[in-house]
């Protein structure tokens, strides 16, 4: 089975845009391919928080993985930090990486902007990402369309470095994304994407919700005043998100929810979106509930982190050798 990669950062708030966008797909792949999934704590130092505060959002995020449905006999799930060869790998492709390069990053340029000096950990954050997934020969990258352009950079990466030292350096990934439901819009402005860091709380739902959040979240959702129930992205931005969101959730097609709601009021469509939601989320809140603050939250962890090591000590000791680097002697190889 090909290899699969994909991480989170335990930053809170994951929304239903990141679980349509990207986390769905994970859950979906672990039966055929052979997945690793990681809670990308390292990334998440580019924006500073307590010690106490990560930790707690890096088990936060580890549940969730598993109230989604991860599967920890069938995919490896463990933590970024647990594994050396993250930080190891991130400087040799850091030396292989371009400065202009990096700066056209859009998030780069997005999160900077207007800002005198922004801290190096962000410039360099898709450099870490590369060397995520890198480090486990992974044939394919399960993200939201937002990351479109750091799997490009990591491909660019792959082949660079493949082409100066060597074509068995590198696996060139391929990323994956969701061909419905990838781009979540936000609900109070849905020419926006659903954000994490959004300071309105009531423009996105978190996985994590209240049923009372959920619904004062979905009934104030901005939508337009012609009242007709059309998907038309460009006219009707408002509605047209709550069809998709709907339709990712009830499986229904859109075009079947326009027939559906033929002669409806938009009161109507979010008062049934808000149950469809609610349905949905609750079986993942209640696996939640139940397993973060468990002995086996924490033995899952530990023994990804076990197997994840494994697979990245030989990416390593490959690469090393390829680039000529070291003796060898650092390691004791199992092949």
């Amino acid at each position: 089975m090909s290899r699969v990669f994909s991480g989170v950062q335990p930053t809170g708030n994951i929304h239903i845009g990141n679980y349509l966008g990207a986390l769905k797909q994970f859950v979906d792949l672990q039966n055929d391919h052979e997945c690793v999934y990681c809670i990308v704590d390292m990334h998440a130092m580019t924006v500073p928080k307590s010690a106490e505060e990560l930790r707690n959002s890096i088990l936060d995020v580890a549940a969730l993985y598993l109230a989604i449905g991860i599967d920890p006999e069938k995919s490896i799930v463990f933590v970024q930090s647990d594994v050396p060869g993250h930080a190891e790998l991130g400087w040799m492709l850091t030396c292989n990486s371009y400065t202009g390069e990096l700066s056209r990053m859009t998030q780069y340029k997005q999160k900077s902007k207007n800002k005198e000096s922004a801290p190096t950990g962000l410039f360099m954050y898709p450099v870490l990402m590369a060397a995520d997934i890198l480090l486990y020969d992974a044939a394919l990258v399960p993200v939201g369309d937002d990351q479109k352009q750091h799997i490009e950079l990591t491909r660019d990466l792959a082949i660079r470095v493949n082409g100066k030292y060597g074509e068995d350096t590198f696996v060139v990934p391929e990323g994956s994304y969701m061909k419905s439901g990838a781009r979540v819009m936000a609900l109070d402005d849905p020419t926006s994407k659903m954000s994490k860091s959004a300071e309105n709380e009531m423009s996105r739902i978190s996985l994590m919700d209240s049923p009372a959040k959920i619904k004062k979240a979905i009934m104030r959702a901005t939508t337009d005043s012609d009242g007709i129930i059309r998907f038309d992205i460009e006219n009707k931005p408002g509605i047209s998100n709550l069809l998709s969101i709907y339709s990712a959730f009830s499986g229904k097609t859109v075009a079947d929810l326009e027939k559906e709601y033929d002669g409806s009021g938009y009161g109507t469509l979010k008062k049934d979106l808000v149950e469809v939601v609610v349905d949905a989320l609750t079986p993942f809140q209640e696996k939640y509930n139940e397993i973060r603050h468990s002995d086996e939250l924490i033995r899952i962890l530990q023994n990804g982190a076990e197997k994840a090591n494994a697979i990245s000590e030989k990416t390593i000791a490959r690469v090393k050798k390829n680039l000529g680097m070291g003796t060898g002697a650092g390691r004791k190889l199992t092949f």
